[in-house]
């Protein structure tokens, strides 16, 4: 009797020993299967707060198993770079297509445009204050304030400038250039410009004080070299 028990006993042990090897053997299986079929992708090097602009160094590659991808996992880092998060992006976490943004998509919201420390701000400006509606956005502007000042019988008009430089955001509610759009003309009365708080206030005390002009500075030319074949001469 002691030996039928230890005999089946035995049996039981032998097949549970089978089906735990084969278990073991399925799941080993599967993790060879796994990462025999690695991919790399970009990740966080380190937080990527919302609507912060990704650089390279915010980046790193890594490998991970082709299974278990995002269909939206971003796998060159030239993809990333320059974009807006749409959202906070933790260390360690995969960048996904859908979760970025890029300055030319996000055109209708002056705020993605503001630097880091400046704010956005804007004047009323008619025709002539505004270099005759001709200041487009991106260009630089210095701020001329003018205050009437009578004495006596005589009124004295007293105009300095208060800013210089100052990188222009949007004109009226245009805030593209004009070659990326199909209306490059709009008329306008108000320019909006990107300031450090402090001068921000200052232009701000300004227009309610006085008058205000724009002075545009000239943008910059950009000229393509010449090929080898083209000569100084017609």
């Amino acid at each position: 009797m002691r030996s039928k028990l230890v005999l089946v006993l035995a049996l039981v042990m032998g097949l549970v020993t089978t089906f735990l090897f084969f278990q073991y053997m399925n799941q080993v299986n599967a993790e060879k299967t796994m990462n025999s079929h690695l991919v790399e992708v970009v990740v966080a090097k380190e937080k990527i707060l919302k609507n912060e602009l990704i650089n390279a160094q915010k980046l790193e590659m890594v490998m991970v198993p082709e299974k278990a991808l995002h269909a939206n996992t971003i796998k060159n880092q030239a993809d990333a770079v320059g974009k807006l998060a749409n959202a906070d992006i933790e260390q360690g976490e995969a960048i996904l297509s859908h979760r970025l943004g890029t300055e030319i998509s996000e055109e209708i919201y002056v705020s993605r445009k503001v630097r880091e420390g400046y704010r956005a701000v804007s004047v009323g400006a008619n025709f002539n204050q505004s270099v005759s509606n001709l200041i487009e956005p991106e260009d630089e502007v210095d701020v001329v304030f003018s205050l009437k000042k009578t004495e006596g019988n005589e009124t004295k008009v007293q105009s300095t400038i208060i800013l210089e430089k100052a990188r222009v955001l949007a004109v009226g509610r245009k805030i593209v250039l004009p070659e990326d759009t199909q209306e490059p003309y709009a008329e306008y009365s108000s320019v909006t410009v990107e300031l450090k708080p402090a001068d921000a206030l200052k232009l701000v005390n300004s227009a309610e004080q006085g008058s205000i002009h724009f002075m545009l500075h000239k943008r910059p030319v950009i000229t393509e070299k010449k090929s080898a074949g083209d000569s100084d001469q017609d």
